[in-house]
């Protein structure tokens, strides 16, 4: 989540410094709901491109906004050379009741993966170098899916891997789910997705569980209800380092599940905070040895998968990872 006041910046560049150092897959960096921290999402992944060799992923809304408005949010990042976007519809302003999408605008991510193609094809068919570039570094398109049912959206699971089907057939590269408590809400998820015919890669959105004030406010935000039982038990350790190891403890048993189920890897919401994002990898055998030249070099962003068999509105500053490193998720 790029800094939003100038007293923030030391701490996320901390993280993102922490986090590089350790080869991510791929970074993925917030742009907000209505496009309001475009410029500084602009820049930190602009940053990312020159000094790191992690691949960013820059989120994209369409909410609120024209069509030629997200084309040229599509354009400026393709020209900093950015080849890899989350997209996402955003959410409606809280505060406006009665607000009305503009009738020409992008009205769902399905949208705007289409638009996403479309502008890439036709930079390609005008410029032969964006064609030779485009060639040589594809395009990768991650969507947001929910093994759940989206609470903000009131759609179910069923609805849910239809609209993923949809997003694959629009040119979805690969799927980052939204944060769940539960192994079983995964891998029935990928299960059913696989029978309807989807086909791409699907991470695994994990939170690490070890502040019930941030699992609370995650509820607000996303409509996921943390486990009462989980909640109690952090909320009944007093002591800060024992409630982080029984929270990790307790992340590590989701992430190992999957991973065991066959996900191809996890895309960690680290809120920004990069120990419980590293000390999860550790736990489950994902985490790389730091690369002290990064360590060292105040470079600044994560994601995580592994080698075996593949597998809303998402938290900021995400991290993915890989046993078996030899490509990008999703690539």
């Amino acid at each position: 989540m790029p800094p939003r006041r100038p007293d923030a910046a030391p701490r996320f560049w901390e993280t993102a410094r922490r986090l590089v150092a350790v080869h991510p897959d791929f970074v993925s960096v917030t742009y907000g709901a209505g496009g309001g921290d475009r410029a500084t999402a602009h820049r930190v992944v602009a940053t990312l491109l020159a000094g790191t060799p992690v691949l960013p992923i820059a989120h994209l809304t369409c909410v609120g906004a024209s069509r030629e408005d997200v084309s040229e949010v599509i354009d400026d990042f393709l020209d900093a050379g950015v080849r890899a976007f989350l997209a996402l519809r955003g959410d409606p302003p809280r505060d406006q009741p009665d607000w009305r999408p503009p009738a020409d605008g992008v009205h769902s991510s399905i949208e705007l993966v289409r638009l996403l193609r479309e502008v890439e094809a036709a930079r390609s068919a005008a410029d032969p170098s964006s064609a030779l570039r485009g060639a040589a570094h594809p395009l990768s398109i991650a969507v947001a899916t929910f093994p759940d049912g989206n609470p903000a959206a009131g759609t179910t699971r069923a609805q849910e891997v239809r609209r993923l089907l949809e997003k694959q057939q629009a040119g979805a590269s690969f799927a980052i789910t939204q944060l769940f408590y539960d192994a079983d809400s995964y891998t029935g998820f990928v299960a059913e997705a696989r029978a309807a015919g989807v086909t791409i890669p699907i991470l695994a959105g994990l939170l690490p569980t070890t502040e019930p004030a941030r699992l609370r406010r995650v509820e607000e935000l996303t409509g996921v209800v943390a486990p009462s039982r989980l909640l109690a038990s952090l909320e009944a350790l007093d002591d800060p380092e024992a409630r982080h190891a029984y929270g990790i403890a307790r992340s590590v048993e989701v992430a190992q599940a999957v991973l065991d189920a066959g996900a191809p890897g996890l895309h960690v919401y680290t809120f920004n905070k990069h120990r419980p994002a590293l000390d999860l990898l550790d736990g489950v055998g994902l985490l790389r040895r730091e690369d002290p030249d990064l360590l060292a070099a105040g470079a600044p962003g994560v994601a995580a998968h592994d080698s075996r068999p593949a597998v809303g509105g998402l938290a900021p500053l995400g991290a993915a990872y890989r046993a078996d490193a030899s490509a990008p998720a999703g690539g």
